[in-house]
């Protein structure tokens, strides 16, 4: 038998050697191999949210194994909290805790010695060492590996705080490269708030210190992210994360997983833990526009959100406390959707605690200016222009007169398309706002002559009509994107740019 001093020495050197508890472990087991029975050797954790046994590592003959969670039935995993642990060797027929616990661990045909590993008297895991055969560990074992105890609870504390550093510093790059595709396109003031938004904006400073779900109506393009975002801005959340979600604009399939988030292994492709869109937002805002895209499994999801403030990923089995604020939006017309039972009520009564109606760009042509003056500047920088044009006289009064069927959205639009055709001067918006509007008030030819339109007009009257047909759904089967033959991206593209308004995807 080994000194029991050297032996005390020459693992805590190898246990304590590296900050990969895998790579310590097996430099262990291969000097512990030498002086005693052992094929086995792992370090397990008590996981209490999971109700299981959490192999942190293990090394078999002396290669390194995945780690692995032992799911438990209540009635074990009781007796195993209820159990005082002591170092023991294991066999098959010693009690009724063991002959519980014998499945689970690979007790038949094998001998194992179980030694508690803690600190500050705090149980921190379990040593667990095993060998092919019964009866290969005697006392004189047992003694030898309880001298090591110390050591390994020592080195299993520095690997779980590492990991958890490791996990914590990954999670932070992975906020800050989501976040940062968030913030792209964000408006930055509400503009209107002294003008044709002044109701909204004071429900705005009702609403924003409180803690209460916010449900924003209006009509597509008509500013309901930028009044979300001054909400969040104004409310204690104004340091935390800001989370957009586009309810239509996620594929069903893919909806459960970009919200909830889901578990490593949970389907094929999960190659890790990926954090949804809900757990991104703890300790923020989240904001769900078109909530009324939401299928009915995703609705009840949402419900529970609500209701319980957790969510479980796909494929997890423990829920997940989250702290967050929903602020949902929608164009469509949420009371007639229930009635309809196209829309949960018990979900629309959980939204419409405080509602905001944004009103259509028609409703407050005195936007128009500070609105049309503000994307000027911003779009003449985007595009690379030295300064921004100026407005011709009659430039406002054009635009004021025009219907705005695609309100802000196509106010911004037509901006940049007008500095794009530019060639000097000021900026007149003679062309598109003039015949659009004839057009809509203009009667039909009698002379049999066809009407020519411009290239952009007629696209945009048959795009209309293709959503018509496809009742505003843009992806998937019989969605609009596929009965025209093309990507869909590409025609939510240029639907934005022609200033078409739409909702589903």
């Amino acid at each position: 038998m080994v000194n029991k001093d050297e032996f005390f020495r020459e693992v805590t050197v190898r246990i304590c050697s590296s900050l990969d508890v895998k790579t310590a472990l097996k430099r262990a087991f291969d000097y512990m191999s030498l002086h005693l029975p052992l094929d086995t050797l792992s370090i397990n954790i008590q996981d209490v949210s999971l109700k299981a046994i959490r192999r942190i590592a293990t090394i078999v003959a002396g290669s390194e194994q995945l780690d692995q969670v032992i799911h438990l039935p209540k009635e074990v995993w009781q007796r195993m909290q209820d159990r005082q642990p002591i170092p023991t060797i294991i066999h098959n027929d010693q009690d009724e805790y063991f002959t519980l616990l014998a499945p689970y661990i690979r007790l038949k045909g094998n001998s194992l010695i179980s030694v508690p590993l803690t600190l500050d008297a705090e149980r921190i895991g379990t040593l667990v060492l095993g060998a092919h055969g019964e009866g290969r560990y005697l006392p004189c074992h047992l003694k030898l590996i309880t001298r090591v105890a110390n050591p390994f609870a020592i080195a299993l504390v520095n690997a779980l705080s590492y990991e958890k550093l490791l996990k914590y510093s990954d999670r932070l790059l992975d906020d800050n490269h989501f976040l940062s595709k968030e913030l792209i396109g964000l408006t930055g003031p509400v503009i209107g708030a002294e003008g044709g938004l002044r109701h909204v904006a004071e429900m705005v400073r009702q609403v924003a210190p409180l803690n209460n779900t916010v449900l924003l109506l209006g009509e597509t393009g008509t500013g309901k992210e930028v009044i979300a975002n001054a909400i969040h801005a104004a409310s204690p959340r104004k340091n935390g994360p800001f989370i957009k979600v586009n309810c239509g604009a996620i594929p069903e399939n893919l909806l459960d997983s970009e919200l909830f988030g889901h578990e490593k292994g949970a389907f094929t492709g999960a190659a890790s833990d990926y954090r949804g869109r809900f757990e991104r937002a703890d300790g923020g805002t989240i904001f769900l526009d078109e909530i009324g895209e939401l299928p009915p499994a995703a609705q009840v999801r949402l419900l529970r959100v609500l209701q319980n403030r957790e969510i479980e990923r796909v494929g997890g089995s423990r829920p997940i406390p989250i702290d967050i604020r929903v602020i949902a939006a929608t164009h469509r017309n949420l009371e007639r959707m229930v009635s309809k039972q196209d829309f949960r009520e018990d979900l629309w009564f959980r939204l419409n605690v405080f509602p905001i109606i944004v009103p259509p760009l028609r409703q407050r042509k005195e936007d128009i200016l500070p609105l049309t003056r503000f994307f000027i500047k911003r779009k003449s920088q985007e595009l690379g222009m030295d300064r921004a044009p100026e407005l011709a006289p009659g430039a406002i009064e054009r635009l004021v007169n025009y219907s705005w069927r695609g309100n802000v959205r196509e106010l911004e639009n037509l901006v940049e398309r007008e500095l794009i055709l530019h060639q000097g001067g000021k900026l007149r918006f003679e062309l598109l706002p003039l015949e659009r509007r004839e057009e809509l008030h203009q009667p039909p030819r009698r002379d049999g002559a066809p009407v020519v339109l411009r290239l952009d007009e007629a696209m945009a009257r048959h795009l209309s009509d293709v959503l018509k047909i496809a009742k505003g759904k843009i992806y998937g089967p019989n969605g609009a994107a596929e009965l025209l033959g093309v990507n869909p991206s590409t025609l939510r593209w240029r639907l934005d740019k022609l200033g078409i308004p739409h909702g589903r995807s």
